[in-house]
């Protein structure tokens, strides 16, 4: 059985987990992808995937964005600089609905869950080379990348009850000393 890396934090019955390992898709790529879908709900998630395929939304480019063309789709995540790793995206698809039909085989249900953790880590690079002018020969690398997810079923979100505590319960120094100081004077 493979670790997952918050593996003791989030609760195994109620979660499917996926996972992929030397994947040769640019890690770079398939990180910004996983964070702009870290925390969504699995529908929105791969309905936002499919449609960065056909460019219609696009992903906001934060750590990687050297050189980086500007479009106006990164507006919806406050970046100028936005991309649409197709790629990128069909993997993360691919990893996506394979957690999804592990949660549908554990008896969870798969229009409540959410995509509480995803990590991608750099694999180690796989070599080639290309051969220069004047007889000279550089690297020519791809960076692989493993990745992991974790899907669980979304928390139902409990009323706040009121306990009849007063909305003045937190007071600044200055309320808290005219309060003792009235106090003090009543007595």
């Amino acid at each position: 059985m493979v670790r997952y890396a918050p593996a003791d934090r989030i609760a195994g019955a109620r979660s499917a987990r996926s996972r992929g390992s030397y994947l040769r898709v640019s890690f770079k790529n398939t990180r910004e992808t996983a964070q702009a879908i870290n925390g969504w709900k699995l529908d929105r998630a791969l309905q936002y995937l499919e449609n960065v395929k056909v460019l219609k939304e696009a992903i906001p480019m934060r750590r990687y964005a050297g050189s980086t063309g500007r479009t106006a789709q990164g507006k919806q995540f406050g970046v100028s600089k936005a991309r649409w790793p197709v790629k990128s995206a069909e993997f993360l698809i691919g990893l996506l609905k394979n957690a999804e039909a592990n949660a549908d085989t554990k008896g969870l249900d798969t229009s409540k869950l959410i995509v509480k953790h995803i990590q991608v880590n750099q694999a180690p690079k796989q070599r080639r080379r290309t051969y220069r002018a004047h007889g000279r020969i550089n690297p020519y690398m791809s960076n692989p990348c493993h990745i992991e997810l974790i899907l669980t079923e979304a928390e139902e979100a409990v009323a706040k009850g009121e306990l009849g505590v007063e909305k003045s319960s937190r007071l600044s120094n200055r309320q808290r000393a005219a309060r003792r100081q009235k106090a003090i004077t009543s007595e």
